[in-house]
């Protein structure tokens, strides 16, 4: 079971809000800011970049059927950022890799821009919590590693390394090898080998998980603005749902036993967004409560 470590001070002038009156305002705020919560280069919402049908998932363990996913179904806009948050094992992280096209056994469909998905595609690009790192190349030799099943030209591969690592705040440390750059900096490295290919869509499976509490800020910080600045769809897996707040359009919450999606919270806040402003604090207070970690009277 996930435990988020997470003090919920919602301040003097803040009166508690029931569900209801959090669904009420959340539609009224959206209502009255569209457009805010996409950036100025991400317009186009009208047709799905992503449409998930009805998908299920098994896996078979000795011989008994396990169900991981069961009836899903989800619509993601172009350019739109998708958080999905949920306790372990509750298919968050199997979601993602049929997204990535790295598993295929499944009921139900995934289309991506019209197209089922049958496989991986260099259109769609994929960060782990590990940065998996080849530790005896340099943090060019790994982002140029992504080029490695493409027949793109030399000197195109080398602009595109050279333009990823200065996007990702990297100069510098070119010639580094991993053991030399910090964790948050292994995972910028990460980051850019996802997006060197330039694909349209992003998938992150808790890319931020395994590192300390400042650099996961910052690094929640630089997302948002790769996000902006690049265009991408994305779509985040994570336990922090704080994080969820700060960077997403949508939170999909999900529940167990079978995975499945519970609702989806909209976050129509401007960016980029204030941590302590009121109705923050009451969208992170309302997921939270999901997990029985906060109550919403």
């Amino acid at each position: 079971m996930t435990t988020y470590n997470v003090a919920i001070s919602l301040g003097k002038n803040v009166s508690p809000l029931t569900r209801a009156q959090l669904a009420t305002n959340y539609t009224a705020k959206a209502s009255s800011n569209e457009g805010l919560a996409s950036s100025q280069g991400n317009k186009e919402f009208d047709n799905p970049s992503l449409l998930i049908s009805n998908v299920g998932k098994s896996y078979q363990l000795h011989e008994t059927s396990l169900n991981v996913l069961n009836g899903i179904n989800l619509e993601i806009k172009p350019g739109e950022f998708l958080s999905i948050v949920g306790a372990s094992g509750c298919g968050k992280s199997t979601l993602l890799r049929l997204i990535a096209g790295l598993d295929t056994s499944y009921s139900g469909s995934i289309d991506y821009q019209g197209k089922p998905i049958t496989g991986t595609d260099l259109s769609r690009g994929i960060v782990f919590q590990e940065h998996r790192l080849f530790p005896w190349l340099t943090v060019e030799e790994n982002i140029a590693l992504a080029f490695s099943a493409t027949n793109i030209a030399k000197e195109e591969r080398k602009l595109r390394v050279e333009k990823q690592i200065s996007i990702v705040g990297l100069n510098g440390f070119e010639k580094a090898y991993p053991h030399q750059i910090s964790g948050g900096m292994s995972q910028r490295v990460a980051i850019a080998r996802a997006l060197v290919l330039k694909p349209k869509l992003l998938l992150l499976d808790e890319p931020f998980g395994a590192l300390d509490a400042l650099t996961r800020l910052k690094l929640q910080q630089e997302l948002q603005r790769l996000w902006e600045h690049e265009g991408l769809t994305t779509i985040l897996v994570t336990h922090d749902v704080e994080e969820a707040v700060f960077l997403a359009d949508r939170i999909v919450v999900m529940e167990s036993h079978p995975g499945r999606i519970k609702r989806i919270v909209p976050v129509p806040l401007a960016r980029p967004r204030d941590r302590s402003s009121a109705l923050f604090q009451r969208i992170k207070a309302d997921v939270m409560a999901d997990f029985a970690m906060v109550e919403v009277e």
